[in-house]
């Protein structure tokens, strides 16, 4: 079945030179430690905190409207210290997430209002269903599927999955369209 365009404003996103479109009503908190490796499509409201640490996303990742992210952080006797946040080529996140995970591999989807716990690992090629919570510290392994509250592992992933997260996300990204001007009648 093929995707349907998500049309957005044009005028509400900026464009880089690398193909990345991030709305304008996007708040990136120290954007000097957020790179966006190309294609990416960071929607409106979401807040990106690199201003606690760097956040470095690979290419085609959709992060959705509303979602937050944040490096994952632990204390000490001495305060708090934030660890840079990774994430992978061809990663889908699904609207009102918040993803506070040590590192989320390539080819990874993560549904809507999800909440992935401090300090997380997402492996490669997983996906976590709506509404799931994980736990601080969950290592979730390629291949598998999560959902819940707290999350535990429901079923496996196909073995193709990495190749239907490049179809979704290059498909999703080919659909995200600027508003066709309709014609203004005399």
């Amino acid at each position: 079945m093929e995707m349907r365009d998500i049309e957005y404003n044009k005028s509400s996103y900026v464009e880089t030179s690398l193909g990345n479109k991030v709305s304008r009503q996007t708040i990136l908190c120290g954007s000097q430690n957020i790179v966006l490796q190309g294609k990416v499509i960071v929607q409106q409201d979401s807040i990106i905190r690199g201003d606690l640490g760097n956040v470095r996303t690979g290419r085609y990742c959709i992060i959705s409207k509303d979602v937050v992210i944040r490096p994952a952080h632990k204390k000490f006797s001495k305060g708090v210290a934030f660890f840079p946040l990774n994430i992978g080529d061809h990663v889908y996140i699904g609207e009102k997430s918040i993803v506070n995970a040590a590192m989320v591999g390539s080819y990874v989807y993560i549904g809507k209002n999800c909440v992935i716990g401090r300090r997380c690992q997402l492996k490669d090629c997983c996906v976590i269903e709506d509404n799931t919570v994980l736990a601080p510290e969950t290592v979730v392994p390629s291949f598998t599927r999560y959902s819940g509250n707290p999350g535990v592992q429901v079923d496996d992933v196909p073995e193709c999955q990495m190749d239907l997260m490049v179809d979704f996300t290059r498909s999703y990204y080919q659909h995200f369209v600027p508003e066709k001007r309709s014609k203004v009648e005399s």
